[in-house]
């Protein structure tokens, strides 16, 4: 799975599992992370749709700065997937890569493809690359 590459962590060193919406009440998909988990079950004491407004909740108070007991706990807005433009070819040309925190600003220069062009169409894409 990729968020354990992208943190080096083997599946041998994750304590829980948890789901985190509407999908995974699915049974294949509970069954998919047990079985890759070596019989792991996933966590069932937290509602998968309340989840995502739990940490909502939670990163708003970091940032309100009016909870100091949460003072110890970092979260960052990062980009999910990879942004980029179409360049000659038909290729993704990454401008910022997945996982860069937000708010971020990045500066690159691309080139018309051929002498005196004088319109560009440029086209946006997302993508785990």
């Amino acid at each position: 799975m990729q968020v354990l590459r992208d943190s080096n962590v083997s599946k041998d060193h994750v304590d829980d599992i948890v789901l985190v919406g509407g999908s995974t009440r699915i049974p294949k998909v509970q069954q998919f992370l047990q079985d890759h988990f070596n019989g792991k079950e996933p966590c069932k004491s937290i509602n998968p749709d309340e989840a995502v407004a739990y940490g909502a909740a939670i990163q708003a108070a970091i940032l309100s700065g009016k909870h100091k007991e949460l003072g110890g706990i970092v979260l960052l807005d990062v980009i999910p997937l990879s942004l980029g433009i179409e360049t000659d070819g038909g290729n993704m040309s990454v401008v910022l890569k997945r996982n860069t925190a937000k708010p971020c600003r990045k500066t690159q220069t691309f080139t018309t493809t051929y002498d005196r062009q004088d319109t560009v169409e440029i086209v946006v894409y997302e993508g785990i690359i």
